[in-house]
């Protein structure tokens, strides 16, 4: 697979077939080939098996930073986590973390502090979208068993990725910067 200057992967008459016989022909319908592939060929077979077709590789006259904010934007995942608010949602993790039944328990915890302070500087850089696909990824992993990693990087010093189940690393307990993660 080869991808463009804006990072748009382009699929070779090879990646394709790799995919069928790899046992991903399900994930087929998605993909942007090169124009000078067979991709003429193997659409007029799929119209034949009442398939989906393949989409040519058309490059984008756009530069990357308005490329960038058209697909931060346009974040794929299920309307339902698009609805999700952080602030709610992360409460009620760290409520049943600390094993805390009343909200206004909560508001003085070093626990509720931190988040409260992550979120601040996630909103400020307009990353809310980021904490619903974040949820969402992880939720996708756990419900198709898809492992991954305990945590690395500066992420781990975000309480709220902890929260979220990204990592497995309490940046309180470790006394880890949350700053380190967002600079």
């Amino acid at each position: 697979m080869k991808t463009d200057s804006l990072g748009i992967p382009r699929f070779t008459n090879k990646d394709l077939v790799d995919m069928i016989y790899t046992g991903h022909s399900d994930k087929v319908h998605v993909v942007l080939c090169d124009a000078d592939n067979d991709v003429d060929k193997f659409n007029e077979a799929c119209e034949e098996q009442g398939l989906s077709k393949l989409q040519k590789y058309i490059p984008l006259d756009v530069d990357e930073k308005t490329f960038d904010g058209v697909c931060q934007s346009e974040w794929f995942m299920p309307n339902e986590y698009k609805q999700i608010n952080p602030n709610k949602w992360l409460e009620a993790k760290c409520m049943e973390k600390l094993q805390i039944d009343d909200p206004i328990a909560l508001r003085d915890t070093q626990e509720w502090i931190r988040v409260t302070d992550e979120l601040t500087e996630f909103r400020y850089r307009g990353m809310y979208p980021l904490i619903q696909y974040m949820i969402y990824l992880v939720d996708f992993m756990r419900e198709n068993n898809i492992v991954w990693g305990v945590g690395r990087g500066s992420s781990v010093a975000s309480y709220v990725l902890y929260l979220i189940g990204v990592h497995k690393i309490n940046s309180i307990q470790f006394g880890l910067d949350w700053r380190e993660f967002l600079r």
